[in-house]
């Protein structure tokens, strides 16, 4: 069995730039989470000089992690459960952001494009993939809400920091190198579509025959 690598966040460039795609890997520290296309957009907004960022991101780690919260009776903030969201929603934004921010990993589930993988590529960081459905698990790995910014947002959208211990496992799914597991599987399934439909094609032909 492949050894579950367990890593400190923020990562380091060191350890992003040692990280290859397909590794598995546990967590520990502290990780932005946000499940919000409204909040990249305000993300965005900081990275071109127009809003003020609520919080240093340089170097953090960003994750598409939606999340169930309430506040409690003496004004703490809970979060209950944190489950994935779909990264490519992000792909026009996620450029940019990783570029300016640094940003050392991102992740959430279904990867991101090309762009974005040129961009990961630059700045030395990782796509890391979430189990979809995995929120149990990952719930178990909250030790602590550090902080929420962007209150007047449901409660999802807001940025989150939150401090982990042993989050995962997760796949790197795109390494700082520009491997990526998603581009690898798509690449094999266009190579296979011109004979699954001559395949097809011959089944339709033999079964109009036989009629």
């Amino acid at each position: 069995m492949e050894e579950i690598r367990r890593l400190r966040m923020p990562l380091s460039r060191e350890d992003a730039l040692s990280l290859r795609a397909g590794e598995m890997v546990l967590l520990d520290g502290e990780i932005v989470i946000t499940a919000g296309l409204p909040t990249h957009h305000r993300l965005a907004e900081c990275a071109a000089g127009t809003r003020e960022a609520p919080r240093d991101l340089h170097g953090a780690g960003l994750f598409h992690l939606g999340s169930y919260s309430r506040e409690t009776q003496d004004g703490a903030f809970e979060v209950l459960y944190m489950n994935p969201t779909t990264s490519t929603r992000f792909n026009a934004l996620m450029p940019g952001l990783i570029r300016h921010f640094g940003l050392r990993a991102v992740g959430g589930k279904g990867g991101l494009d090309a762009g974005c993988v040129a961009a990961m590529q630059e700045a030395g960081c990782v796509y890391l993939s979430f189990v979809g459905g995995g929120a149990p698990l990952l719930s178990d790995a909250i030790r602590e809400v550090v902080s929420v910014h962007w209150n007047d947002l449901v409660s999802h959208y807001r940025l989150v920091t939150l401090r982990v211990e042993a989050l995962g496992p997760l796949t790197v799914g795109i390494d700082a190198h520009g491997n990526s597991l998603y581009g690898d599987l798509n690449a094999a399934a266009t190579a296979r579509l011109p004979a699954i439909m001559a395949e097809l094609a011959r089944e339709r032909d033999n079964s109009g025959e036989a009629a």
